[in-house]
């Protein structure tokens, strides 16, 4: 039985997610249908787009993603301090780009006349929307329900387009996060979709290596604030350029099925994340299959069982044998 998503999100443990998105039965979400060879690879622009268009919305960073054949993966961190310093009408106004919203929080939005009653139901509902902003089960209800609409309306066929409910898995620690990330980045070589992270299209790795050629960051994706960004204060706290190394090295050693092959530059940096070239290289291939709810050390996987109220710590055989290791 599903866990309720009090059990998988708990924003006071740790603000970053990896949810995947499936279709049901044989419905394609992007690539071409072997048995029809129909294309839906336009596809992944109308969601690639979306995505990005939800994350100047919700208050909910994109730190990785990657659009495939039946299914997408998303790393998300939720920065719940932002919505805090948000005034009543600049959530109001983000709100509306996505829904209607209320009589009153339009009229509130046109600045017409309000007594103060309304003004006190206008401040209720806003704290309703400063709730939602930050909920992760929001944000794939406003990505997934237009994307379905939009495919069955081309495909001119009704029903369910995704399954019922998407995984979510918490990422507890700076190795789960990066390992899930390179994971993400890295599904369309796994796949033999493409040969290389940089080839692989509709995906975060491609926009930063992109980036990283200008010598920039996507400003669609929460940059990195290793040593070459120290002035940024939101963003993921490890080295941009490491974490490329990690990436494009990773994804040679999948295609050419060398195992063992990291370099010792490689080595140093999964050396100070405690993870050995062994476990980084399960964590990358197959990390899901490894944990099917949250990620992180054996320590850190009890106090989440602990906040979430959960009787018994899932994972922590895996969590000791690659988190734990180097």
């Amino acid at each position: 039985m599903p866990k309720p998503r009090s059990q998988q999100i708990c924003l006071s443990s740790t603000p970053y997610y990896h949810v995947c998105s499936s279709t049901v039965r044989k419905a394609f979400l992007c690539g071409i249908d072997k048995e029809t060879g129909v294309s839906y690879e336009h596809r992944r622009s109308w969601i690639e787009k979306r995505i990005f268009q939800l994350s100047q919305v919700f208050a909910i960073d994109i730190c990785a993603h990657a659009i495939m054949n039946n299914h997408l993966h998303l790393v998300l961190h939720v920065d719940s301090e932002q919505v805090k310093n948000w005034t009543t009408l600049e959530v109001i106004t983000r709100w509306h780009k996505l829904f209607k919203g209320t009589i009153l929080t339009c009229k509130f939005q046109r600045e017409q006349p309000l007594t103060k009653f309304e003004l006190e139901m206008v401040e209720e509902t806003v704290l309703i929307y400063k709730q939602r902003l930050i909920d992760i089960s929001w944000l794939m209800r406003a990505l997934n329900e237009p994307i379905a609409r939009q495919a069955n309306k081309e495909d001119k066929c009704t029903g369910h387009f995704w399954e019922g409910r998407f995984k979510s898995q918490a990422l507890l620690d700076e190795a789960a996060l990066l390992a899930c990330m390179a994971y993400v980045d890295l599904n369309p070589v796994r796949a033999g979709i493409a040969p290389t992270p940089e080839e692989s299209c509709f995906t975060s790795i491609q926009l930063r290596i992109k980036a990283a050629i200008k010598g920039a960051q996507p400003t669609v994706l929460l940059p990195f604030t290793g040593n070459e960004h120290q002035e940024k204060t939101t963003g993921i706290s490890f080295s941009l350029k490491d974490y490329l190394i990690l990436v494009d090295e990773t994804g040679r050693v999948i295609r050419e099925d060398k195992r063992g092959a990291m370099s010792a530059k490689t080595a140093e940096v999964l050396s100070r994340l405690h993870i050995s070239d062994e476990s980084w290289l399960k964590l990358t291939t197959n990390f899901e299959g490894m944990f099917t709810g949250a990620v992180g050390t054996a320590e850190h996987l009890c106090e989440f069982t602990e906040n979430v109220g959960l009787k018994r710590t899932h994972g922590i055989a895996n969590a000791q044998a690659c988190l734990n290791s180097a």
